[in-house]
């Protein structure tokens, strides 16, 4: 570390206390982050609301049993006979899988190890200052006070040399879970949300991303069929809105704030669908090309057969518009897809459908976009779990972290509800396929969820200004697109522009 990432990292650790203190808002603390190269991908954060998910999954989980092996049963053991009285400490933000594991220490790894689990939730901005205070130590020579980070994706390039690398960790035969099988793991994920550098720095452990859910009954009684095509989906839309309108049942619905996060989210994935990015492969901004005005008009077409009131929605107004039977069909994130099975608060259980999103118009390659950019409709939100390579209790730290994100583990928060399908087995374990029928907590989705994974992924641009780009740039002019002051052209050299500056102005 040298004396410039010493400074800021010391700024991003008092800016997170001034927040936290009230002296500054988040939109502040945003602004110091980025300008001191630490960006957020985090949806839930950037948009400053709680996640969709922790509403639509408050009731209680049902109970799920534990699938835990003998040898692991034993193993567990051994080890609390090498580390009972550890206390590890673990920072997360609110996760839905955090939540189902904080119950399943309590009942199940404690209990067996002796090992206690210190697993606070904090805000975002919190976890990032807890970092950058436990790597300021490190340099120094000491040690953290934290073993185990919540690492939202972008911040990959800035604190892989900090974890300690999940192929040190695997060496360690010693600490070694029965069955662990870090193979397990889908691959597209660990790569995208886990690795810099050609390193596997943290393990998967949240995956949101966009798939496309539909109302069965209204296709059938209009004739109409899944739409597998961008056109087709289009004409889907127009013909739900046609026929259902004057019953209240809107073609598609939107997450189309003005000015938030979730438009922009939106906006990336009609122009990745129609053969647009954000940054070309130098590494330049690049919004004035075809498939971008593509992607937007699109969007604008869209719009006109969604609800007015869609202008005022996060993701949150979304995925209730969609649950209260408000719009026929949706691509949008598949942690929505739960709540329409949810009897407690949605009129439409049992009529919604997952299916793959549409073929895009066109694609990018990856070579030919910055920053790590990856087009693809099926836009992702996910992160990782690393160990501290400063941690105070590393070897009691590992122990758990295999424990927390092992098969079986993984499997029951999914069967719990937590949605966020990291590893292959979950797709295969008899838990999580018991809850694919129209139950609250339905997993009936996965398999969309899994083929958008593996091959329809997109990924936003890992740059550390991107939380202020996205934010203050693009949602702010989307925001003009979307309510009529400026049309696309004019949208996107506003965006152009304002992003060649900004980047300019921070060399």
């Amino acid at each position: 570390m040298n004396e410039l990432d010493r400074r800021q990292r010391l700024f991003v650790a008092a800016m997170a206390e001034k927040l936290r203190r009230g002296g500054i808002g988040r939109r502040g603390f945003l602004r110091a982050a980025a300008a001191a190269g630490f960006g957020f991908t985090c949806a839930r954060y950037l948009a400053g609301g709680s996640p969709p998910r922790s509403r639509l999954h408050a009731a209680e989980p049902d109970a799920v049993a534990s699938g835990i092996t003998g040898e692991q049963r034993r193993f567990l053991a051994d080890m609390g006979r090498r580390f009972r009285g550890t206390r590890i400490k673990v920072v997360s933000e609110n996760t839905p899988p955090g939540v189902s594991i904080g119950r399943m220490i309590r009942e199940e790894f404690t209990p067996l190890t002796g090992i206690e689990v210190d697993w606070p939730i904090v805000p975002l901005d919190q976890v990032l200052a807890r970092t950058v205070k436990d790597t300021i130590a490190g340099a120094d020579g000491d040690k953290g006070h934290h073993d185990i980070f919540y690492w939202d994706q972008a911040w990959l390039a800035r604190f892989a040399a900090e974890s300690i690398g999940v192929d040190e960790l695997l060496d360690r035969t010693d600490l070694a879970y029965p069955g662990y099988d870090f193979g397990d793991f889908l691959p597209q994920l660990v790569e995208a949300t886990a690795s810099h550098g050609g390193r596997t720095v943290g393990v998967p452990f949240d995956i949101p991303i966009f798939i496309m859910m539909y109302r069965k009954d209204v296709l059938d009684e209009l004739k109409l069929s899944v739409p597998k095509t961008m056109g087709e989906y289009l004409d889907v839309v127009r013909a739900i809105d046609a026929a259902k309108r004057g019953q209240g049942i809107h073609g598609t619905t939107g997450q189309w704030k003005t000015g938030h996060f979730s438009l922009q989210c939106d906006a990336s994935a009609w122009m990745w669908a129609h053969g647009g990015h954000h940054f070309d492969g130098e590494n330049r901004p690049d919004y004035l090309i075809d498939g971008n005005a593509k992607g937007l008009r699109y969007m604008l077409e869209l719009g006109r057969h969604m609800s007015p009131d869609v202008r005022g929605w996060d993701w949150d107004g979304e995925a209730s518009s969609f649950t209260q039977g408000r719009a026929g069909i949706v691509i949008s994130w598949s942690e929505f897809f739960p709540a329409c099975d949810d009897p407690a608060g949605s009129r439409v259980v049992g009529l919604v459908e997952p299916a793959d999103c549409p073929v895009e118009d066109a694609r990018l390659a990856p070579s030919q976009c910055g920053f790590h950019e990856t087009p693809g409709i099926s836009r992702q939100g996910g992160s990782c779990l690393a160990l501290s390579r400063h941690a105070p209790n590393p070897d009691a730290a590992w122990v758990f972290m295999q424990w927390a994100t092992s098969a079986d583990v993984t499997a029951r928060a999914n069967a719990d509800g937590a949605d966020t399908p990291i590893r292959r087995s979950s797709y295969a374990d008899p838990r999580v396929l018991a809850k694919s029928r129209p139950v609250r907590g339905t997993t009936r989705h996965f398999e969309v969820t899994r083929r958008a994974i593996e091959g329809r992924m997109g990924t936003s641009p890992h740059l550390p200004a991107w939380v202020t780009l996205a934010n203050e740039v693009n949602a702010a002019e989307l925001g003009k697109l979307t309510t009529g002051r400026q049309g696309v052209e004019e949208t996107l050299q506003a965006i152009q522009k304002k992003t060649v500056d900004f980047l300019a102005a921070a060399r």
